[in-house]
């Protein structure tokens, strides 16, 4: 898959980059706030797209994730405030909590790839990604 990460603490992003790409998937761009990540979801259409909540431009993510959604562009939040992400999900396929396991993040990458891949994702959601927020 083609991703597109949005997310300002660069360590972060760079951690992220580096487990996707080692499950053969291939980072397009990293934007840092929701101008850019617009600028960038335009511009290359990733698969999918990892979207932090807060942003250098404020608590955009939320923002972001309606506007991608809006275009077609599936997308999952990456938080450590679940509280800031809409019951709803925005539109979201689902939630990462942040701090993330390296193994709870290859396994909800997986079941992802599958799901925006159009294969059946499987029967069972892992762990690591949250679906709704009413069971989290």
């Amino acid at each position: 898959m083609n991703i597109l990460i949005v997310e300002d603490e660069v360590l972060l992003a760079w951690e992220l980059e580096s487990e996707l790409e080692a499950a053969g998937h291939r980072v397009l761009a990293h934007a840092m706030s929701s101008k850019d990540a617009v600028t960038q979801a335009d511009a290359l259409r990733p698969d999918l797209a990892f979207v932090d909540i807060h942003l250098q431009d404020g608590p955009t993510g939320v923002e972001v994730g309606r506007y991608l959604a809006s275009i077609g562009i599936p997308y999952v939040f990456m938080t450590g405030n679940l509280k800031r992400v809409p019951e709803d999900l925005a539109g979201a396929l689902g939630v990462i909590e942040k701090p993330y396991s390296v193994n709870g993040l290859r396994n909800a990458v997986a079941y992802l790839a599958r799901r925006v891949g159009g294969l059946p994702a499987g029967g069972i959601v892992p762990p690591s990604l949250i679906v709704s927020l009413t069971t989290a």
